[in-house]
């Protein structure tokens, strides 16, 4: 995870499992002799050391591509990081053997972005390990996130993300779109080769950050001790454990029948095509178009915070492959007014901008906008566009707003319904133990609330909150990184 300081979030992948970290707990008998699977001689095509391909090598990798009918084996054929000979490697092994469901879980998502990934990775002449890395940062899960602020497939933090070029903002996060994240954690990571000229070295550097490792290497210099990754001995304990992770989920997927395992094949063709929308669409409207479940066009267009594309761009989704022509065609007969489906509001009395804004949750920049308003006064009897996704309308059922005077209130609903509850900020209250008792994200308070990172709360502030009766429901997209 790029960060600086790894908080882990919930595993929803391996249910209560979680992922071993006593490094000093001795290893059981594994699999693998010595922790590691020998790798394909595909490996050694490329150069272990500056972890590029000649440009020979690079001819005869890109015509193999098309020899591999399960992209497994492309995967396979692309590895060329050093086998990492550690305990550390056999004991997260063990895990994975002993968890088949999160490996299960990983692959029937992986199946949707790892085309995308391989392709990009083999045009950079990287090793092909660095394809398997969002199953150790998400388990491929675009819209995780973690307590520490970090996000998508390969958990950016905003500071990092906005240093290569992902742009966020209510509508869109570049870190949850598969192609722009994936793209800036390729270019991170050749920085940090390019750096380190060591691949390992470089992978526990996105882990726990640059300057911790060379901190570390320059320890090591004054010490006169060796400078690679597993002469480190002061790294943090995540970062200890985070190349052997990615290195056990390499060699599993070099030969799972070594470990028993099988790993559910996925087609070396493309899973999604980019299609240029040229304005604003509402995702609802796409789904009707390519007859597809809008749930599943999400999926790989989860930078759409909204279910909407942002008015300023990029105008651009991605649909299935052998849906491209028919939202092509869709496009070219949709009518504007048809692109982006709204919700109606007449303003009543007592109602202000900011009210209705919070009651639609959208922005009053975004009502300002689509009503081009010049102020945020507004007037009995007037009627606003709210631009919303018809389908997150339809989601939700009518709200059911509890008055709660305290954190402690119960509510008499249902089980599975969703409800508002109204909460009224005590003394000592902070996001992060309301997020807690409710059980919910401290990202989903200020989501839901417009509030801004830098807003601290206010002694009887009312703050709406959806949650569920009964279910113990914390964020959908949780996610406890391995570690």
């Amino acid at each position: 995870m790029i960060k600086f300081t790894l908080l882990a979030a919930l595993l929803g992948a391996a249910g209560c499992a979680s992922f071993p970290q006593d490094s000093t707990q001795e290893v059981g008998a594994s699999n693998a002799a010595n922790g590691v699977v020998t790798a394909p001689k595909k490996r050694s095509s490329v150069s272990s050391v500056a972890g590029q391909t000649t440009a020979d090598d690079q001819g005869d990798q890109l015509l193999d591509t098309h020899l591999h009918a399960d992209l497994w084996g492309r995967v396979r054929a692309g590895y060329a990081m050093p086998v990492l000979d550690s305990p550390l490697v056999a004991r997260q092994e063990k895990w994975f053997v002993n968890n088949p469901e999160y490996l299960d879980s990983m692959v029937g998502r992986a199946k949707l972005y790892l085309y995308y990934i391989v392709e990009e990775v083999e045009k950079r002449g990287m090793p092909m390990e660095i394809a398997l890395l969002p199953a150790i940062e998400s388990g491929y899960k675009p819209q995780a996130y973690s307590r520490a602020r970090a996000a998508g497939l390969w958990q950016f933090i905003p500071s990092t993300g906005r240093i290569y070029g992902l742009e966020m903002n209510w509508w869109y996060d570049g870190r949850n779109d598969v192609m722009a994240s994936t793209g800036a954690a390729l270019d991170y990571l050749e920085k940090l080769h390019t750096q380190f000229n060591d691949w390992q070295l470089a992978l526990a550097a996105y882990n726990c950050g640059e300057r911790k490792i060379e901190r570390l290497i320059q320890e090591n210099q004054r010490k006169g001790l060796p400078t690679d990754y597993s002469s480190l001995k002061k790294l943090p304990k995540e970062t200890k454990n985070y190349v052997p992770k990615l290195m056990a989920m390499a060699n599993i997927i070099a030969d799972p029948a070594k470990y028993g395992l099988q790993i559910a094949a996925i087609p070396n063709t493309e899973y999604f095509a980019r299609v240029v929308t040229d304005g604003q669409i509402d995702l609802g409207v796409v789904a009707k178009l390519t007859d597809m479940p809008v749930n599943e066009l999400f999926m790989i267009n989860p930078g759409y915070q909204r279910w909407i594309t942002d008015p300023k761009g990029p105008h651009a989704l991605l649909v299935p492959a052998d849906k491209k022509d028919a939202l092509i065609e869709g496009l070219a007969n949709l009518a504007d007014e048809e692109r982006v489906q709204w919700a109606r509001h007449q303003v009543r009395r007592g109602d202000t901008i900011s009210r209705v804004a919070g009651h639609y949750n959208v922005t009053v920049e975004s009502i300002r906008t689509a009503n081009s308003m010049d102020s945020n006064h507004l007037t009995t009897g007037q009627n606003l566009l709210i631009p919303v996704s018809a389908n997150k309308l339809n989601a939700l059922p009518p709200a059911t707003i509890v008055k709660a005077a305290n954190a402690n209130v119960r509510h008499e609903n249902n089980d599975g319904e969703r409800v508002k509850i109204l909460h009224r900020v005590r003394s000592g209250e902070s996001l992060w133990s309301i997020a807690r008792k409710y059980k919910v994200y401290v990202h989903q308070l200020r989501e839901w609330n417009l509030l801004e990172e830098d807003d601290s709360l206010r002694l009887g502030q009312r703050l709406f909150i959806w949650t569920t009766h009964g279910s113990g429901t914390s964020a959908s997209n949780s996610f406890r990184n391995p570690g």
